[in-house]
């Protein structure tokens, strides 16, 4: 029961935080700061207990009982848990104190506090989930979190516009996922893990007639129907093409929650969940083929989109979405432990790149256009040198976490057969393309002239301890968790799935071919964007049309809006003025018209006056008799 505190440390500091934090204002970090601390310290226990193999159940309490449908609250810590919570609690905890500088003076200081320790809490709680219902409540949770966090700053609009616009596209993957956990129940009897694992193999040839409403004729697997609808979750919540479109303007929050987001929480989630139900994807094929070949399209995708993006964060949230890419095409090939090796050096280099440029824009006073900075890096050295490990790690570079986490994923990809061995190929080609636009947002933030708002250009300066201590702390991190033997820990909680091993001819291969693709594309952002800083736009005029599509992020966003949400603003107009105001207006209004001209008739006749009365009771009597005599 002990472990219980892991989630519960931070929920406690959410919930002073909320009564008291009007109270404790700039002093609400001596609130939520401890308590995430303590959660990484009960996380260092439970994860010294599984290190030989052994797994931990905790069962809290039912939480409801109804026939055959029994749905409890329990905790569940194996390798692939107790990783994730070291994952969640250093970063988190790193996150907390940066967020002490970076947040200074800001009016919502104790609110931040309280949502960021509520987010630790929901993902806490996720990934120790031992049942399907409560995966579901604290992935709503941290959906939640993220609407409350990305619109922080709800004065604006923009904020406001990006945390509705997470939470509009996530509710679409969610719907999907809510269905997939039905049907789990329909075809199991039983929304526990465990017993669901266990059945597997017995309910691998089941069948659902999707057409049995109208006569039936439709027969498709269950377990595959069951893989594809859950994966519409991930999709939506580790932003994956088509759903991926959220991710970028959730850098409307202030910069510690973009890194949370992006490395230890939400978009880690779908990831996981994948990871976690790997015992049902593994018996469908065609559902590991799509989850292989979306992910292998996102990682693609976002490295394009990254090559052109002018805003500091949106670079590094454009790699985000091709990390998660890598991640997923991995885990689709049936390669769990690379797929989730790299989400755990990806949250180290990611978190470190996000506090990075977090760091510079609070030196040239929230400016996030790149081509505005420019000889940050002799004002800034703790901030650049970082900054230059956490994107070597993020390119692969030899020596560094991702260097072994990448070449793990894209060997694990190529002895998949021939879709693993194309969709490792893409991932080279991404390499390359990933080293070249790391370096060149390192190269135009920190190197060449200064192009600084000349008003701040003589304040830009390093930043106070509690922003640049986490730096160095996530910077070794993004070294030596390549060597600590992850893949080795993550194993048991995998059988049957293939390691991380980098052997033989292949592994040679892979290493060389994806270090080369990094070299040169670290070498082509040096010369574009040092040596010829004029050759950009020269590129940029000849390709134009390729420019552009990038620039504007391949126009998904447009088609969107032509496709679904300009059509529902119309359609939304039209029911107001046609159906609300035209017909239910009016036939509201109407029977208050009714009834007043009806009054108006009645008050005519209330005179006062007794002959009046008397003269209305004859004519009365006379037409009461007239009709009985007539009829």
């Amino acid at each position: 029961m002990l472990y219980a505190l892991i989630p519960l440390l931070p929920l406690l500091a959410f919930v002073v935080l909320s009564f008291a934090g009007h109270v404790l204002r700039e002093r609400a970090h001596l609130i939520a700061v401890p308590a995430v601390w303590l959660s990484f310290l009960l996380s260092v226990m439970a994860f010294s207990e599984v290190a030989g193999g052994r797994v931990l159940e905790i069962p809290l309490y039912t939480w409801a009982a109804s026939g055959d449908l029994t749905i409890r609250l329990g905790l569940y810590v194996d390798q692939l848990t107790a990783a994730m919570l070291l994952l969640v609690t250093i970063v988190s905890g790193l996150v907390h104190v940066y967020t002490i500088g970076y947040m200074h003076g800001e009016p919502g200081y104790a609110r931040f506090f309280a949502n960021i320790a509520l987010f630790t809490f929901s993902m806490l709680m996720l990934v120790m989930s031992d049942n399907f219902v409560q995966l579901f409540v604290f992935w709503e949770a941290v959906g939640l979190c993220s609407y409350l966090l990305i619109g922080h700053w709800y004065e604006r609009h923009s904020a406001r516009a990006a945390a509705t616009k997470a939470f509009i596209v996530n509710r679409v993957g969610d719907f999907g996922f809510l269905l997939g956990i039905l049907l789990v129940f329909v075809v199991f009897g039983t929304l526990q893990y465990q017993p669901v694992f266990a059945d597997v193999a017995n309910k691998a040839g089941a069948t659902i007639d999707l057409l049995a409403t109208f006569g039936g004729g439709w027969e498709v697997s269950a377990m595959t129907l069951i893989c594809l609808l859950l994966f519409v979750g991930a999709v939506g919540k580790s932003a994956q093409v088509p759903l991926h479109v959220w991710l970028p303007d959730a850098m409307e929050g202030p910069t510690p929650i973009s890194a949370l987001i992006h490395a230890a929480t939400m978009v880690t989630a779908g990831v996981f969940m994948v990871a976690r139900l790997a015992p049902l994807y593994n018996v469908s094929p065609a559902a590991m083929t799509v989850v292989a070949i979306v992910g292998g399209l996102t990682m693609f995708v976002g490295a394009t989109i990254a090559l052109t993006q002018n805003d500091i964060k949106r670079v590094v949230a454009y790699s985000t979405l091709s990390q998660l890419g890598y991640m997923m095409m991995a885990c689709g090939l049936g390669g769990y432990v690379a797929g989730i090796y790299h989400l755990l050096t990806h949250g180290a280099f990611k978190a470190l790149l996000f506090l990075g440029c977090g760091s510079v824009i609070l030196a040239v006073h929230h400016e996030q256009d790149m081509q505005r900075m420019g000889g940050l890096k002799d004002k800034m050295p703790v901030t650049y040198w970082t900054f230059i490990i956490g994107s070597l790690a993020l390119a692969g570079f030899p020596l560094t976490a991702g260097f072994f986490s990448k070449d793990a994923l894209l060997l694990s990809a190529w002895n998949a057969g021939m879709l693993g061995q194309a969709l490792a190929v893409a991932g080279i080609l991404t390499a390359g393309l990933t080293a070249f636009y790391s370096f060149r947002l390192v190269f135009v933030t920190f190197c060449g002239e200064s192009r600084v708002d000349p008003h701040h250009a003589d304040h830009v300066h390093e930043q106070s301890s509690v922003v640049t201590v986490p730096l160095l702390v996530l910077a070794v991190l993004s070294i030596v968790t390549g060597y600590l033997g992850i893949p080795e820990f993550l194993q048991p909680a995998f059988p049957g799935s293939e390691g991380a091993g980098h052997h033989g001819a292949a592994a040679t291969g892979i290493m060389l071919a994806a270090t080369l693709a990094g070299v040169l594309g670290i070498a082509a952002a040096y010369v574009l964007y040092v040596k010829s800083p004029d050759l950009p736009e020269r590129l940029m005029n000849q390709w134009h049309a390729l420019y552009r599509g990038s620039l504007n992020k391949w126009y998904v966003d447009e088609a969107y809006d032509k496709a679904f949400v300009n059509p529902t603003f119309v359609l939304a107009e039209r029911m107001w003025k046609k159906v609300d105001v035209a017909i239910i207006d009016n036939a509201v209004n109407g029977v208050a018209r009714g009834f007043a001209w009806w009054g108006w008739m009645a008050r005519l006749i209330q005179t006062g006056e007794t002959q009046n009365y008397a003269l209305s009771m004859a004519m009365g009597a006379v037409i009461i008799l007239t009709a009985y005599l007539m009829f």
